[in-house]
C-alpha cells in the first residue's frame, strides 16, 4: 500500500489570480506577461488505499477542485456518491473552512477539529446549526498522538495521524478573541505499511512550533509559503498588514522559512497556500529559483505523490 497525496489548490485566500486584485502577479497572469499558473485555494485530498479519501481543510474552490479530480467525484454505479470519507481542518480560517457549506447535498459531513477549531466556526459562523439543516456534521476530536484514521463505519484506511498545536491568530471574523490552545493545528499522516509520513502545516510561524524529530523522520513536508517577505503586502500596495501580524513565517530571508528547510533531510519539500503577491509564483524568478536550489518546490494544483 501506498500515501496518495493530491494537491487540489495550492493558493492562499481569494486564490490566484485573486478576483479584485490588480497586483503585478495578477494582472500578468490574467494578461499572459507572466510565467505562473492559475491556483486555487489551498486544499489537500490524501488516501492509503486510493479508494477512501480525507480532505485536509475544504476550499471555497471545493467544487472546482472535485471537478478536477475524478478520484473525488460520484462512482459511475452510483445516483449519488462521494469517495470523500472525512475532512481535516487545522483552523476556522474562511479559506479553509466555507467549502464544508458547499458540500451540503451529500451524506453527514465527518469533520476533525479542535474544540476551539468546532467553537469558532459555531459561534463565529453558525456553521455547524446551519449544515445539521442539510447533510448534518460530526465533529470528530484529532488525536494528539498516533493512531488509525478510520472510515465512519470503523474500517481501517491504512493511515494513521495525529495533530499537533501550532501558533498562529485566529481569524479576522473572532480576532479580538484570546488565542487559544488549538486555534490552529498541523498533522502528521503515516502509511501503517510502509510507515512513510506526510507533515501537513499550511500555516505556521515559527518552526520552534513543530516537535523536532518530525523534521527530520518525515519524508514529505507541506508548508505554508505564504509570503516570500514580511512586508510584502505594503511592498505590492495592496494592504499594510505584515506577514507576522497575519500569523506567517515568510519564505525568504535569512530567518525565513527556506533558510531551515534547505537544512532538512526531507525527500519532498512542498509550499502551498500562496498568496497572490508571493513573487515565487512566477517561474522565472529570482525567488522560485531559489525554492528549487533549496530542493524545494513551489507547488501547483493537481501535483501528485506517492509515499
Amino acid at each position: 500500500m501506498l500515501m496518495y497525496v493530491h494537491l487540489l489548490g495550492t493558493a492562499a485566500g481569494g486564490g490566484f489570480p485573486q478576483w479584485n486584485c490588480n497586483c503585478i502577479n495578477c494582472h500578468g497572469l490574467r494578461t499572459g506577461k507572466i510565467c505562473a499558473r492559475a491556483r486555487t485555494q489551498s486544499c489537500v485530498a490524501i488516501s492509503g488505499d486510493g479508494c477512501h479519501w480525507f480532505l485536509l481543510n475544504v476550499s471555497p474552490d471545493i467544487r472546482e477542485q472535485i471537478a478536477s479530480f475524478p478520484a473525488l467525484q460520484p462512482p459511475l454505479h452510483a445516483r449519488r456518491g462521494t469517495a470523500i470519507t472525512g475532512i481535516l481542518l487545522t483552523d476556522a480560517d474562511l479559506d479553509h473552512s466555507l467549502g464544508l457549506l458547499l458540500l451540503r447535498e451529500g451524506t453527514p459531513l465527518h469533520v476533525y477539529a479542535t474544540s476551539s477549531i468546532r467553537q469558532t466556526l459555531t459561534s463565529g459562523l453558525n456553521l455547524a446549526p446551519t449544515l445539521q439543516a442539510y447533510s448534518g456534521l460530526c465533529w470528530h476530536e484529532p488525536s494528539c498522538s498516533l493512531a488509525p484514521l478510520l472510515c465512519p463505519d470503523g474500517s481501517a484506511t491504512g493511515l494513521l495521524y495525529e495533530a499537533f498545536p501550532v501558533s498562529g491568530h485566529p481569524p479576522r471574523f473572532r480576532e479580538r478573541a484570546l488565542q487559544q490552545p488549538g486555534d490552529r493545528v498541523g498533522y502528521r499522516f503515516t502509511d501503517e505499511q510502509n510507515g512513510k509520513t506526510l507533515l501537513f502545516l499550511p500555516g505556521l510561524s515559527s518552526f520552534e512550533d513543530i516537535p523536532h524529530h518530525y523534521l527530520y523522520d518525515s519524508h514529505a513536508l507541506l508548508l505554508d509559503g505564504t509570503f516570500w517577505s514580511e512586508y510584502e503586502m505594503e511592498e505590492q500596495q495592496v494592504g499594510n498588514t505584515s506577514a507576522t501580524q497575519m500569523g506567517h513565517l515568510p519564505v525568504g530571508g535569512p530567518f525565513g522559512s527556506l533558510a531551515r528547510l534547505a537544512t532538512l533531510p526531507i525527500d519532498h519539500k512542498i509550499y502551498m497556500h500562496i498568496n497572490n503577491t508571493n513573487p515565487m509564483l512566477l517561474e522565472d524568478s529570482p525567488e522560485y529559483a531559489s525554492v528549487r536550489s533549496a530542493q524545494a518546490e513551489v507547488g501547483w494544483d493537481g501535483l501528485e505523490l506517492l509515499l
